[in-house]
């Protein structure tokens, strides 16, 4: 996967994976696009047990979510960090730090664990996103031991020397080439945010700029990997066939005696300016084939929010563009025939202010001008008629069930609640979604409208070469 903000159509809960990747060829996330805090199980289908929460004397917070259905379990290790945390001039030192840690401890040289997640049928990877980094396994119940004991080991133990660093920064500076630099699309996602953030670090791509990049050395990796990959920063959690309490003895036993750094760090952003205008980024590129329109507003998160603000976005999201039964897309592709596509979506688990995108691809024959005038004179129009009592039932149905059947993955359910914990929610936020949806009104939702001011959007153009 590559970092950008790709459009979906669907407003259920995704997560960054990773386990079809590489190990060390880490997926980006903006944020974790289309992130829905999702509910805590509450019934038998989800889980029979209640999820259970503890903290170490180091610092280290511990989250179960039981899970007999399988005898498979999920064991994550969160960290509260992303790029957003990146230093003044050194942006991608974060994800740049997650490909280093897949290069060894004295202990475990570099593929010893790989090669034995592989052969006990398991599968490892990691992420970095905005607000945190991500490192998981999805193995056999009986083999979490080995996964803390690895876990455990790297968090304190990583051996970083220039002959290891200067070649995957090289390897990172690839990676951007191919995601990136070479993708018309990717560079239009890039630009697109660093004019929504001119002052916020969300403004930065995650991999980072190349020009920062190539001064990445072994002296940034270490100062970044020591304050930062500590135990009271850190988030545990184990989905899948296990005991509670055994797995917090177990947790105990490997990361209990990891010594703290000190008080955790104090994540101080500085707060982006409320919009003011409407600014467009065009990119015309040879490669492009169709067409495609954005735009992206500026937006509470379910973090910064006031009570039932994010939640109405989330809705309001989903009504504009949650699939084909959505407005945008029955609007511009099913009745009027200028959109071969259409959709929105909701960027909510974030740690400061967050975005909400609306796109669409054209049909030959309509320019993107004309397609951003109709949907900015649909959006403006909905100010006044609102929604339909029936259509806002269906869309909080259709959220709540989403999420619902989205647990039946203990990937997903361990996905949840990091990010969300990651990001400032506790499990009383995550366990009360649900409810929270369900009190949304038509009011609400459009009270949020006023965020999709196209007045203070960021527009984006891709366009053929030729159409420039």
């Amino acid at each position: 996967m590559a970092s950008g903000s790709s459009p979906s159509s669907s407003a259920s809960p995704s997560f960054p994976s990773g386990s079809s990747l590489t190990p060390g060829a880490s997926s980006l996330t903006p944020g974790a696009s289309s992130l829905t805090p999702g509910a805590a199980p509450k019934d038998a289908a989800a889980s029979d047990t209640p999820v259970v929460q503890a903290r170490l004397d180091n610092g280290l917070e511990i989250v179960v979510i039981p899970d007999h259905r399988a005898p498979v379990v999920t064991h994550m290790i969160w960290y509260r960090n992303g790029s957003a945390d990146d230093p003044v001039g050194k942006s991608g030192i974060a994800h740049f730090l997650e490909h280093l840690m897949f290069k060894g401890t004295r202990d475990n040289p570099q593929g010893k664990f790989t090669n034995l997640v592989s052969d006990l049928g398991g599968q490892e990877n990691a992420f970095t996103s905005n607000d945190y980094t991500a490192y998981f396994q999805r193995i056999a119940k009986e083999h979490l031991a080995v996964c803390m004991e690895y876990e455990a080991d790297r968090m304190k133990n990583l051996v970083l020397t220039d002959e290891v660093v200067a070649p995957e920064r090289d390897v990172v500076l690839e990676e951007r080439r191919m995601r990136t630099d070479s993708d018309p699309s990717e560079i239009l996602d890039e630009a697109v945010q660093a004019a929504v953030y001119s002052s916020h670090p969300y403004g930065h791509p995650i991999i980072g700029w190349n020009h920062e990049i190539e001064t990445l050395d072994r002296t940034d990796a270490f100062n970044y990997y020591e304050r930062f990959y500590t135990p009271e920063n850190a988030i545990l959690i184990i989905a899948g066939d296990v005991d509670p309490e055994a797995a917090i003895d177990l947790a105990r036993k490997f990361y209990g005696p990891i010594p703290p750094f000190g008080a955790p760090p104090v994540r101080v952003r500085p707060r982006e300016p409320e919009p003011k205008t409407h600014r467009l980024v065009t990119l015309s590129d040879e490669k492009v084939e169709q067409p495609r329109y954005q735009s992206v507003h500026l937006v509470p998160s379910y973090r910064t929010g006031t009570p039932g603000e994010a939640e109405a976005l989330e809705v309001l999201g989903f009504l504009l563009g949650g699939g084909q039964s959505s407005l945008l897309f029955t609007t511009l592709v099913m009745d009027e025939k200028i959109a071969v596509a259409a959709g929105a979506y909701y960027m909510g688990t974030a740690l400061d202010d967050t975005r909400f995108f609306v796109y669409a691809i054209p049909v030959p024959g309509v320019s993107l001008e004309q397609l951003e005038h109709r949907i900015t004179a649909l959006i403006e129009g909905l100010t006044t008629e609102g929604f339909s009592e029936a259509a806002l039932t269906r869309a909080k149905t259709r959220l709540v069930a989403e999420a619902i059947y989205a647990r039946d993955s203990q990937t997903t359910l361990a996905n949840w609640y990091g990010a969300s914990l990651a990001t400032g929610m506790t499990l009383a936020d995550i366990a009360a979604w649900p409810d929270r949806i369900e009190a949304v009104t038509a009011a609400q939702v459009v009270d949020a409208l006023r965020y999709l001011d196209n007045r203070k959007a960021v527009a984006g153009y891709l366009l053929p070469a030729e159409a420039a």
